[in-house]
């Protein structure tokens, strides 16, 4: 799904117009963005958090040279599931599974 496909989901989800749902979605992104770039976490329960983390300096290989270098530390995005939207895809993926299985049988 990519951002014009969730748009008009969200649409269609508030009856509202497409317009409007671009609106709030880029809404969202904007809030969610300046908070973690601000250094503070976003937290939607059930749904996941959104937070700042700092990830040391580490050394890495080029794969092409195999050439090892120092990649700086950095302060990166991240997001961390929640337990409602694990257990959605979860159950989601063992009823694909499931159907899968049973539609080899025939």
């Amino acid at each position: 799904m990519n951002k014009k496909d969730l748009v008009a989901a969200l649409a269609e989800k508030n009856q509202t117009t497409k317009k409007d749902a671009e609106a709030a979605l880029n809404a969202f992104v904007e809030v969610v963005m300046e908070t973690v770039a601000g250094g503070d976490k976003v937290q939607l329960v059930g749904f996941g958090t959104f937070e700042p983390r700092n990830r040391a300096a580490r050394q890495v290989t080029n794969p092409q040279t195999r050439e090892k270098f120092m990649a700086p530390a950095a302060v990166v995005p991240v997001f961390k599931a929640g337990q409602s939207f694990k257990q959605s895809v979860a159950e989601a993926a063992a009823a694909r599974d499931k159907a899968a299985k049973k539609g080899k049988k025939k």
